[in-house]
């Protein structure tokens, strides 16, 4: 059985909790990826592991390297449009979760078959 493809709009996640991270747009996105590791296995809220995460990242925040267990891809431009990309591809592989808050890209990737869940499908930091 294939894992659920879980693709993660950072920004939308990241901005979701105002916490000062317009002030290190880059730390803030690393500090999202090292979040999700464990996610890879033991799974999100609502949704149980073992989890294919992709984090998908834009501006300032590119760059950012991928672990084990997040792959992380640099948006050359919109993140929403690089997302809507990956969703693309992955129809007819197996189900995807798009999280995201942002309604017009939730849109965009459900017309494509893709579910979609909020921010707080991503445990908080601690």
């Amino acid at each position: 059985m294939s894992r659920l493809l879980v693709v993660i709009d950072a920004a939308n996640v990241i901005g979701s909790v105002p916490d000062g991270w317009w002030r290190d747009r880059r730390g803030a996105a690393v500090r999202l990826r090292d979040r999700l590791v464990p996610c890879a296995e033991g799974g999100l809220v609502g949704y149980p592991g073992p989890l294919d995460l992709l984090l998908v990242v834009e501006g300032a925040a590119r760059g950012v390297e991928s672990v084990d267990g997040v792959r992380v891809d640099s948006a050359d431009g919109s993140g929403d449009d690089r997302i809507v990309e990956l969703v693309a591809a992955h129809t007819g592989s197996g189900e995807c979760l798009v999280i995201t808050a942002d309604r017009e890209l939730r849109g965009r990737v459900g017309a494509l078959g893709a579910q979609c869940a909020g921010p707080r499908t991503v445990p908080r930091g601690g």
